[in-house]
């Protein structure tokens, strides 16, 4: 049961670190214009020269999307019960140095950079997140999936809250960020894709009660809506009706339910959700890094593609595999007290 859990865990993020490369090099621009300069992305490229935001990078290198993802799981880690905002603030801000030394241009979020700009002006974390409704939070939500059990949902969706708390602390980033992990936790514990999908609405649903309200279309409604717009689409079909009707942007509301038809149309599986996300246009690494990350808690790193997963630049597995055993091992650690407190 651990080796499985583990493998899934494995699955999770190296899917997500998939979703993510093969992303890279064609967020922000057109569906025409990746079909104007790559084709149909179907394996890594490198970026074109005057990439806004990837150019330098090799074919293969991961983004902020991974890199946020494997650093809230290290603070996760430390934190113990009881997550440490300041800790996190900092991790981020050491991150964005390192990046910017490193003459990346893919930078901290704009939720997240407003929010860490007004904690250095000494606003209180639990105010700073006040305005945070973009797809930040989502993006790098799957440790904690892998962490905390699905049951009961109340316990995962809070801890998905406390993450989110100083830089996304609104009812739609929470409600995004919640159905993500939902859906990761499920498939770390065996469900299969279409359950965890089920468990993901009802967690946004919970999440939506949590954090400042702000105005925008209900994430349990649209993820729902979504993957209904897309079942039984042709993959071209779904495609433009992902592109055309529920939007690729950073906003929580278009990314992450084009994250879930992704996953609807890939019918679970993992490299085509990335080679479909890859080819939407707008923020097709995050969505990428959603939608493959999501497929591969439920199919686990053994069932991933491992050339492609060979080929993957900027990412040491040895340490992402360490992670996800101290992950897992808080896991089956809460399980445990659950099941006592139970009895």
């Amino acid at each position: 049961m651990a080796a499985d859990a583990l493998d899934r865990a494995m699955g999770a993020l190296i899917g997500g670190a998939l979703g993510d490369a093969l992303g890279m090099p064609t967020q922000l621009l057109s569906p025409a214009r990746i079909a104007e300069l790559y084709g149909h992305v179907e394996d890594f490229v490198a970026p074109v020269a005057d990439h806004p935001v990837s150019k330098g990078l090799p074919a293969g290198a991961i983004t902020d999307d991974t890199e946020q993802a494997l650093l809230l799981g290290r603070i996760l880690i430390s934190s113990g019960e009881r997550f440490d905002h300041a800790r996190w603030v900092n991790a981020l801000l050491g991150w964005e140095r390192d990046v910017k030394a490193r003459g990346s241009y893919d930078l901290l979020g704009p939720s997240t950079k407003r929010a860490i700009d007004a904690i250095n002006s000494g606003v209180p974390a639990e105010e700073a997140g006040r305005t945070g409704d973009t797809n930040g939070a989502a993006m790098r939500i799957a440790p904690v999936g892998i962490m905390i059990p699905p049951e009961p949902l109340g316990a995962l969706v809070a801890k998905v809250a406390e993450t989110c708390r100083a830089t996304h602390n609104t009812s739609i980033a929470i409600a995004s960020a919640a159905a993500v992990a939902a859906a990761v936790s499920s498939g770390v514990g065996g469900s299969d894709w279409r359950v965890a999908s089920e468990r993901a609405i009802a967690a946004a649903r919970l999440g939506a009660m949590i954090g400042h309200w702000v105005t925008g279309g209900d994430i349990a409604a649209r993820i729902a809506w979504a993957q209904e717009l897309v079942r039984g689409k042709s993959e071209r079909e779904a495609i433009r009706l992902i592109v055309d009707l529920i939007g690729t942007g950073v906003a929580s509301q278009e990314s992450v339910p084009a994250a879930f038809a992704v996953l609807e149309v890939a019918e679970g599986d993992a490299w085509r959700a990335a080679v479909i996300s890859a080819n939407l246009g707008g923020d097709t690494d995050t969505i990428g890094a959603i939608a493959a990350g999501m497929a591969g808690a439920w199919a686990g790193l053994s069932q991933l593609p491992q050339d492609r997963i060979a080929s993957l630049k900027g990412i040491d597995l040895a340490e992402v595999r360490a992670l996800a055993g101290d992950l897992v091992s808080a896991r089956t650690g809460k399980a445990g007290s659950g099941k006592e407190a139970a009895a």
